[in-house]
């Protein structure tokens, strides 16, 4: 009886261990699908972009990442990172190309380890040109044909062994993805000489070049082998969105108006305060984006920065304007210019001259704008009784004929002769018998030490002008 028992025990067992095990058999359980799209041009925030995809699907213990693509191109330098990402990557990754994988699409496609097409795409024509079309000259196509290369080579391929004759047949073939950028290259049944290879679906599938035709994604999946799968889609941050409203244009051109009033209302009070925080708030929400989309490099806001500093020396330590004035000004808008210009370094090659004329009228504008609007809230915001900032501002009369009375103690000092203590520009202070007084200049500017004259004095403030001694 206790053998029968045990024997039925035994059976219960192994039927719930192989039921056990049936289920988690691979393939069985959903697979999880990561989608990333690339459908705009190839771009420091696309390349941000990938590097937040892949650690999320990474983080997810993702089964493959599938990227869904639709460009023209973009900059080489970011399609290359883009790339090297996808062939580190420990996750299996696909793409679909789902109408155009031109230029610096091409070559993120040829990274990845299976291409889908959609009828009516294509692939190619990977030659790097400027942003008008023409074409760049050879140091950067060297560049692309040997990156093209390396990443055909990257997935290897077969030894072909055919009586006594061994050849090495590539799953992607090096020269046709050199083809693709140079348009020497021939190649018998392919292309020929003086065209740049661009492949339709078929002749992807043909070449090596694509594993399968898809209308869309469930049918990519379907193909390679994907019925039971969780799709997860990749969303940009909201950091990402906000990053894209501060590099338009009409935003920047708002920043540097801010950047300018807060800089023109701190000259207006004393010591250290709310418009230069403001000021330079400004100046990094300008920047710090810019500096991520790879426009605005270290050197020019190093130059901007010099700039503002060479003008707060020329304000407050240095008599006159000169140089150091000058220079500061040629150098802050030379660095609000060059951030919105897509230069490498000092090679200015491949910016167009409407980039750059887009980029002056931007800050020119910018500044005039700001500049007026500075002089016209600088007398309506603190009017007396009116405004929001009305407190901040002083209305209230002393009358005369309520028992305020002004005493005036320097009217003595009308005609005497001191010096400049500090420059006034126009006001300041000078000092007569030595004694320091506030005096503002009725005739521009005077430099420290030259001697001055008392012209008249009202309600405590002295007003002069050089002596004739200077």
């Amino acid at each position: 009886m206790k053998s029968g028992f045990k024997l039925a025990a035994i059976l219960l067992f192994a039927v719930i261990f192989t039921t056990f095990a049936q289920k988690s058999e691979p393939g069985s359980p959903k697979q999880l699908v990561y989608k990333f799209n690339i459908k705009e041009n190839i771009a420091p925030a696309i390349w941000r972009q990938t590097k937040q995809a892949f650690q999320e699907a990474d983080s997810l213990k993702a089964d493959l990442i599938l990227i869904h693509m639709n460009t023209y191109g973009g900059t080489v330098l970011d399609a290359d990172s883009i790339r090297t990402k996808i062939l580190n990557s420990r996750l299996p990754v696909y793409i679909f190309i789902d109408n155009n994988a031109a230029s610096a699409g091409a070559l993120i496609s040829i990274a990845c380890d299976s291409i889908y097409m959609r009828p009516g795409g294509s692939i190619g024509a990977a030659t790097v040109v400027n942003q008008t079309g023409e074409q760049m000259p050879d140091k950067y196509q060297s560049y692309m044909r040997s990156t093209m290369r390396a990443t055909a080579e990257s997935h290897g391929g077969d030894t072909i062994i055919s009586g006594q004759d061994t050849t090495f047949r590539w799953f992607r073939d090096p020269k046709i993805a050199e083809a693709m950028v140079d348009e020497r290259v021939y190649i018998s049944g392919i292309i020929d000489t003086g065209k740049v290879l661009t492949f339709t679906p078929s002749e992807a599938m043909e070449h090596g070049f694509c594993e399968g035709i898809a209308e869309n994604v469930p049918e990519v999946l379907e193909q390679i082998g994907i019925t039971e799968y969780e799709l997860i889609e990749y969303k940009p941050s909201a950091l990402e969105k906000f990053i894209g409203i501060l590099v338009n244009p009409m935003v920047s051109g708002l920043l540097i108006m801010i950047i300018l009033g807060g800089i023109y209302f701190e000259m207006q009070t004393p010591g250290i305060g709310f418009p230069l925080i403001i000021a330079v708030a400004a100046a990094f929400a300008y920047f710090a984006p810019l500096y991520l989309e790879g426009l605005a490099a270290n050197w020019e806001i190093l130059i901007f920065v010099v700039g503002l500093i060479l003008i707060a020396l020329e304000i407050f330590v240095i008599p006159g304007f000169g140089v150091a004035g000058l220079l500061g000004i040629t150098l802050s808008f030379t660095g609000l210019v060059l951030s919105l210009v897509d230069n490498i370094n000092f090679d200015f090659e491949a910016v167009q001259p409407d980039k750059i004329l887009t980029a002056l009228t931007t800050v020119i504008v910018a500044l005039f704008g700001g500049f007026l609007l500075s002089l016209v809230i600088s007398k309506k915001i603190f009017t007396a009784n009116s405004g929001a900032f009305k407190n901040l501002s002083l209305n209230t009369i002393q009358d005369k004929n309520e028992g305020y009375v002004g005493v005036d103690n320097q009217k003595t000092l009308t005609g005497k002769e001191g010096v400049a203590f500090t420059v006034l520009r126009p006001s300041g202070k000078v000092k007569i018998d030595n004694k320091i007084y506030d005096a503002v200049s009725i005739q521009g500017v005077i430099d420290r030490e030259e001697k001055i004259v008392v012209i008249r004095d009202e309600a405590a403030q002295l007003y002069v002008e050089k002596t004739e001694d200077n």
